[in-house]
C-alpha cells in the first residue's frame, strides 16, 4: 500500500457529471443491478438483542475474508456493499456485510438500535469471522457511517484491531460538520431522505418502548435534532454534541496502526473537505490516503 496522496487527477468524472450532486445521485441510479444471493446468519448479543449477518455464497478455497460495513440507513442489499461483495468474491475472498441494529429488514429487540460509534457490534462479527473462517487473514471495508465507526474501532484498538487490512470510504470524520452540510444547503435533499427512514423507526419504536422514545424524536425536523432528541439518549451520550464529539472519527486516525486505505473526494456533499485529516493520514507509513477533486459521496 502506497503512504501519500495520489494526483487529484486520478478521478475523472464523466463529461457533464463534474457536479458532486450528479455523482452522488446518478451513481446510485445507474449502478448495475446485481442479484442479492447473501446467506444470513444471526447472532445473538449479550445484551439480548441480534445482528443480522449477510454472507456472500462461499468460494471452495478463499484467501481472506472482509466484514463490510455500510452507511446511514443503509443495509447489506445496498448497491455499493452488493457490489463490494460481488468484486471480492471475486478475488477469491469471502465477503461478510454487517447490518446494523434496525437495517436488516427487521425491528431489533431493544430501543437502542445503532450509531456512527458503534463498535461492539463489529467486534461481535469479527469474532463470528474468526471462528467461521479460522486461520485466514481478515480485513474490512466502511462505507460513510460504516467507515466512521471502522475507524473508532482501530484507533481505539491501536494494535491489537486483529485486521490485516481495512478500507474506508467517504467518512464523515468531523460528525457535527456533517449534520450541519446535510441539515442546510443543497445537502438537505440527502438529510430529509435520511430523516424519512429514521423517523419511521422512531414511531416503530415509540409503539413498543413508549418510555424510551419521546414524541418530538418522530418529527424532528433536522438530523442534529434528531440525534438530540432520541440517537444520543438512547445510546449513552448527554446529547448530539457530546455524540459527535466523543464518536467523531478524525480524532482517532493518528491511533490506527492496522494498514488502512482512505478514500474520498473533495466535492464529497456529506462530508466536508476540511474534515479530513490529510497531514495526519500523511504522517502515518501504515496509512494511505486517494483523495481525488470530484466524486461526490460513495
Amino acid at each position: 500500500m502506497t503512504r501519500g496522496t495520489p494526483p487529484s487527477d486520478a478521478f475523472e468524472a464523466a463529461p457533464g457529471l463534474r457536479n458532486p450532486h450528479l455523482q452522488t445521485v446518478v451513481g446510485r441510479i445507474v449502478r448495475r443491478r446485481i442479484v442479492r444471493r447473501y446467506n444470513r446468519v444471526r447472532l445473538d448479543t449479550e445484551d439480548s438483542d441480534f445482528i443480522d449477518l449477510d454472507a456472500w455464497p462461499e468460494s471452495d478455497e478463499p484467501t481472506g475474508v472482509c466484514l463490510l460495513l455500510h452507511g446511514l440507513e443503509g443495509s447489506a442489499h445496498s448497491g455499493y456493499m452488493a457490489s463490494t461483495s460481488e468484486a471480492l468474491a471475486a478475488a477469491g475472498i469471502q465477503a461478510v456485510a454487517l447490518n446494523f441494529r434496525s437495517c436488516s429488514g427487521e425491528p431489533n429487540r431493544l430501543p437502542r438500535a445503532y450509531h456512527s460509534g458503534e463498535t461492539g457490534d463489529i467486534e461481535r462479527a469479527l469474532a463470528w469471522l474468526s471462528e467461521r473462517f479460522p486461520g485466514l487473514p481478515r480485513a474490512a471495508v466502511g462505507f460513510s457511517l460504516g467507515g466512521n465507526a471502522l475507524l473508532n474501532l482501530l484507533g481505539r484498538a491501536g494494535g491489537d484491531s486483529g485486521l490485516a487490512g481495512a478500507v474506508v470510504v467517504s467518512v464523515p470524520y468531523d460528525l457535527a460538520a456533517s449534520a450541519a452540510a446535510l441539515d442546510r444547503g443543497p445537502s438537505r435533499i440527502y438529510g430529509r431522505r435520511f430523516l424519512r427512514s429514521l423517523r419511521a423507526k422512531a414511531r416503530e419504536k415509540a409503539a413498543r418502548f413508549p418510555d424510551a422514545v419521546p414524541p418530538g424524536a418522530a418529527s424532528a425536523r433536522t438530523l442534529r435534532e434528531f440525534d438530540d432528541l432520541l440517537t444520543a439518549p438512547l445510546h449513552g451520550f448527554r446529547d448530539a454534541a457530546d455524540y459527535y464529539q466523543r464518536c467523531s472519527s478524525g480524532q482517532f486516525v493518528a491511533s490506527v496502526t492496522t494498514p488502512t486505505l482512505f478514500l474520498h473526494s473533495r466535492d464529497d456533499p456529506f462530508a466536508p473537505a476540511a474534515s479530513i485529516p490529510v497531514e495526519t493520514i500523511r504522517r502515518r507509513p501504515n496509512l494511505s490516503l486517494h483523495l481525488t477533486e470530484r466524486g461526490g459521496h460513495l
